[in-house]
């Protein structure tokens, strides 16, 4: 199923800002929703469609994450993957995506489809939770993970080929969908 426009708009629960609705959207709020309420991630800390941007074959590619949650000091600690399908058989893709996450890597990947959740560290790609409780853990425990799996910045050579990887498996499984970055915003 890809992602579509249902013609209207709704309040971005994270932002405040009037955002586009669309066939996804309202199970990004509901996650976004349940971080904040029930897993005690401060508001602030999450950002939502966080783009992943990187050139393929000299041209400019976007894969856009559906959240992204940060420490103090505004580095990624994961970033959250809404998938149509079962969680698993995103793992590869969600492991690239952290490790190429602007300002990262960020040291944990999760991917839901609001019913099931996986969590990976990324130094290693090791599937280290499922279940919503694991998978999506409360703030606290978000704060521990991340700090007893630190991810290291990568040389040139595996950007690379985690570039291609990101590439390959949106291409594949997404086909055009969920590669439009969102607008910058404007500097006043």
């Amino acid at each position: 199923m890809h992602e579509t426009s249902l013609g209207q708009v709704l309040c971005d629960y994270l932002t405040g800002e009037h955002i586009e609705e669309t066939s996804y959207e309202d199970c990004r709020q509901a996650l976004a929703h349940l971080l904040v309420q029930e897993r005690g991630y401060p508001r602030d800390r999450l950002r939502p469609k966080v783009g992943i941007e990187f050139l393929v074959d000299g041209k400019p590619y976007c894969r856009v994450a559906d959240l992204v949650a940060r420490d103090e000091a505004d580095r990624p600690l994961l970033v959250l993957f809404f998938t149509a399908g079962q969680p698993g058989t995103f793992d590869r893709e969600i492991v690239a995506a952290a490790r190429l996450l602007p300002g990262g890597p960020a040291p944990l990947a999760a991917a839901t489809d609001t019913r099931e959740a996986i969590l990976h560290e990324t130094a290693r790609g090791t599937r280290i939770g499922s279940g919503l409780d694991e998978a999506l853990p409360r703030w606290e425990h978000l704060l521990e993970l991340a700090r007893r799996h630190p991810a290291p910045a990568l040389d040139a050579v595996r950007l690379e080929r985690e570039r291609r990887i990101l590439y390959t498996y949106s291409e594949f499984i997404y086909a055009s969908c969920c590669h439009t970055c969102p607008p910058k915003p404007s500097k006043a």
